[in-house]
């Protein structure tokens, strides 16, 4: 009785691996469950409702928007209300356009020229080495603690002696101030997880610090400018207290100072140019977060995590 034994590795005794066995197996995120997905509708929803209600009575007449809710256009027989008048009269009446031009001219300088500072001061608390460097650090970062508000008096007075007051440069030098901590803390932050031998090549190569900084940090920090640029814009161009008590009504005042001086009346009346103002005043930023959002989750947690 003979028996044939096969040759180890042959085709008759080499198990059947089927297709989908080979295929590498990837992590796949677990469905989120309906409670989760009802707290994101909710949220949604009084996201979205204020929003929708501020577009549509902008296109209201007065009569409308001061007697009915703005829910009633759900229905198609009050369509015949909506006009195009209250933008017209925002910006040329009230003067909103050339309030657009202010708030460009304070907001623009405001936000890079800290960004220009900081990424200088943050190169230089990651990659150089001075005494007392990380005792300045801290103290930059402990200023984040001191809410602005503390110093709009005795600044104020300084503006004022300085002949200052009532203008941009005033208005410049309280944001770039006071948003410099928080730019420095990011930058270093993002600086620190890039790698270090760069920066030791490019000193071998003969690099002076300013080539290393502007040819090869700079760059490479791209996500966080980005993010620190959309933060900082949105504060200053959002912002009232401190245009207000810097700058107030007049020819200089911005977008948001116009809108509350100009619009909105002593009984509260008008709020369809109210809403059309607040349109205006929310084009562009959405224009700026639209364009660099894809740098801003990136930047804000490059830092966050080192290794």
């Amino acid at each position: 009785m003979t028996s044939t034994v096969q040759p180890t590795g042959t085709a008759a005794t080499e198990p059947k691996v089927t297709r989908r066995a080979r295929r590498p197996r990837t992590a796949e995120a677990a469905p989120a469950h309906w409670t989760v997905k009802a707290a994101v509708i909710v949220i949604c929803f009084f996201w979205i409702v204020p929003a929708l209600g501020t577009v549509v009575t902008s296109f209201r007449n007065e009569i409308d928007a001061n007697n009915s809710g703005w829910w009633t256009v759900l229905n198609p027989a009050n369509w015949g209300g909506f006009t195009l008048s209250n933008y017209h009269d925002a910006i040329v009446n009230a003067q909103l356009g050339q309030a657009f031009i202010n708030s460009l001219a304070i907001a623009l300088p405001a936000t890079f020229i800290p960004l220009l500072i900081a990424s200088f001061a943050a190169y230089a608390f990651t990659f150089m080495h001075f005494p007392g460097r990380n005792v300045m650090f801290l103290v930059i970062v402990s200023l984040l603690v001191v809410p602005n508000f503390a110093a709009m008096v005795p600044l104020l007075q300084l503006y004022g002696r300085l002949g200052i007051g009532g203008t941009f440069p005033s208005v410049w030098l309280f944001h770039i101030g006071f948003g410099m901590s928080l730019a420095i803390f990011l930058l270093r932050n993002y600086m620190a997880t890039l790698p270090l031998s760069i920066v030791e090549s490019a000193s071998i190569d003969g690099a002076s610090h300013y080539q290393t900084f502007y040819r090869l940090i700079l760059p490479m920090s791209t996500p966080v400018l980005a993010a620190f640029a959309i933060f900082q814009f949105l504060w200053v161009w959002n912002d009232l207290l401190v245009a207000l008590v810097f700058i107030g009504p007049g020819e200089n005042a911005p977008l948001t100072v116009a809108v509350k001086n100009n619009l909105i009346g002593q009984q509260g009346q008008g709020w369809n140019l109210v809403t059309a103002g607040g349109i205006l005043t929310m084009i562009l930023p959405i224009i700026v977060f639209l364009a660099m959002q894809r740098y801003f989750v990136r930047g804000l947690t490059a830092g966050s995590v080192k290794g």
